[in-house]
């Protein structure tokens, strides 16, 4: 059995590939796996990390707009359309995949497109809520389309070849309790806790709407537990906390953090998550049933962002907030008013279970088998 996957871009798309190939490789010994990326993405770095080889297409993205500089880009584009198609081929010749998956980025346009001409069985994962201009062009040339959010399938030119599958989630999620994580944490009081992060990078605006969050919190006597990932605005950030008289060596129950190395812990032990609304993410709060005031990244192709966060604001399990409409008064009195309110966290906890898809892995992998199945029937 050989497997390919293309995919690219973000950790959002490359995350669910690595998590299916490897229960791919659990389940059938001797599967060989490829994954294919652009020129000089991140998933040039992340997959061999996982231990798994990968080869690359030249690809680049469409701009939507008219300037000089965009319509340069554009033609460019168009160039290397022609010569990803080349590449894609020539990677088909050679490893000869018995089916062929995309779950984002622009790399996964080329090959899933070249292997669905040749009838190699072929499908799509989008975990976004609506899909990207990639996904939407391949729905209409793969076998099945697989995807995140039951809101989706609306989005599709032929909702009978989509199939709502959730989008995995790493296991380590689900490995401890929140009384167990607090106790991991060295939690000892009953105070709820809020976990912020803006991504690993961090943020700079929203760091900066944290820092006279925290400024309140220490000001109102601590009222709760927070861990903020600051990435690498973490020095700023420590900096400007000294100057407000929020300095955390003085406030035990404040903890910055330049990155989160244990996040499943923390996400687990937390009440209330302040983040961004990328595709992982979403997925990961909707899993383990968390509560959340999302801030949407303003700067992601298609406002991708607001509409995975709708997704969860119109269910009932998170607030929408905008990150022109917040601030760091704005985002304290959002998450007191909920911390405050157990009825209203449980309310949302339970809003989230009812659309998580806790299972998403082995659902794509019964989906998949599916596909080889039909495959070698014929």
């Amino acid at each position: 059995m050989k497997i390919l996957f293309t995919c690219g871009g973000t950790a959002g798309h490359v995350n669910p590939a690595v998590a299916l190939a490897q229960m791919f490789q659990a389940r059938n010994p001797g599967c060989e796996v490829l994954f294919v990326g652009a020129d000089g993405g991140m998933e040039t770095r992340l997959v061999p990390k996982e231990g798994y080889p990968i080869e690359t297409v030249t690809i680049t993205n469409f701009r939507r707009s008219f300037s000089p500089a965009a319509i340069g880009h554009n033609v460019k584009t168009l160039l290397n359309m022609n010569k990803s198609k080349k590449q894609a081929n020539a990677i088909l010749d050679r490893f000869k995949p018995d089916l062929v998956v995309g779950t984002g980025g622009y790399a996964s346009y080329p090959v899933v497109n070249a292997a669905a001409a040749r009838g190699i069985p072929t499908a799509v994962h989008e975990s976004n809520a609506v899909p990207g201009l990639t996904t939407k062009a391949l729905s209409k040339v793969v076998d099945v389309v697989m995807v995140g959010f039951a809101e989706s399938k609306n989005h599709y030119d032929d909702p009978s070849k989509v199939v709502v599958t959730g989008t995995p989630v790493r296991g380590d999620f689900f490995q401890y309790t929140r009384k167990e994580a607090r106790a991991k944490l060295g939690l000892t009081d009953e105070r709820p806790l809020v976990l912020s992060v803006w991504g690993s990078l961090g943020a700079e605006e929203m760091n900066r709407q944290i820092v006279d969050f925290i400024a309140l919190e220490c000001r109102d006597g601590e009222p709760f537990h927070h861990i903020h990932g600051a990435g690498r605005d973490f020095a700023r950030v420590m900096a400007a906390l000294k100057e407000k008289g929020a300095d955390p060596a003085s406030h035990p129950a404040m903890d910055v953090r330049e990155y989160i190395y244990d996040m499943p812990v923390v996400m687990a032990a937390a009440d209330l998550v302040l983040c961004r609304a990328g595709a992982s993410t979403i997925s990961e709060l909707t899993a383990i049933a968390k509560p959340s005031i999302l801030v949407p990244s303003p700067n992601v192709v298609a406002d991708h962002q607001t509409k995975n966060a709708r997704v969860l604001e119109q269910a009932g399990g998170a607030v929408l907030l905008p990150e022109g409409e917040s601030s760091g008064e704005k985002l304290y009195q959002t998450a007191a008013g909920i911390l405050n309110d157990k009825d209203r966290r449980e309310a949302m906890g339970a809003a989230l279970r009812a659309m998580a898809v806790p299972d998403a892995a082995e659902q794509i992998y019964g989906v998949l088998s599916g596909l080889l199945g039909k495959k070698q029937g014929k």
